[in-house]
């Protein structure tokens, strides 16, 4: 996607990239350019820092972290950026994501990540989308469009 990327894809490991592919399929329909990263809050902790510390002075508006199991990623990120973090709690064998939701959607107070659906990644694409649209008027009306077709489908 062209243009300064607006919103930054986070996740924990390649083997994320197969549902979240769909987030970043969903950006591209919508029209928002985005960066992807794989790195995990746990093996490259200083990655993760870098990228997030820095989010907002690349040009980042909303980023979107995808992690299983502890899922600690959207948390970290989190700590280290004023920009809003949108968290897709990935699927796991183990107990089928509920590990990766509960862990999302229990921050701290003063660390809020909003939180999808296990493997909603679409959403997370859409919600981020949505945010961008309450100051850049081109992606309110992205929304507005694909809410239209949604109906009418």
């Amino acid at each position: 996607m062209e243009g300064t990327p607006l919103v930054g894809i986070v996740m924990g490991s390649t083997s994320d990239m197969t549902v979240m592919d769909e987030c970043a399929k969903q950006l591209e329909a919508l029209g928002v350019p985005f960066e992807l990263l794989v790195a995990s809050a746990h093996r490259n902790p200083g990655t993760v820092h870098d990228w997030a510390s820095s989010a907002g002075d690349r040009g980042l508006k909303v980023l979107i972290a995808a992690a299983g199991k502890a899922a600690h990623l959207g948390g970290v990120v989190a700590a280290y950026t004023p920009l809003p973090v949108i968290t897709v709690p990935m699927k796991t064998s183990d107990l089928g994501g509920l590990d990766s939701l509960l862990s999302m959607v229990q921050m701290p107070t003063g660390v809020p990540v909003a939180c999808v659906a296990i493997n909603g990644a679409k959403n997370a694409a859409i919600l981020a989308t949505q945010i961008l649209g309450t100051s850049m008027p081109e992606y309110r009306d992205a929304i507005t469009a694909f809410k239209r077709e949604m109906a009418e489908a």
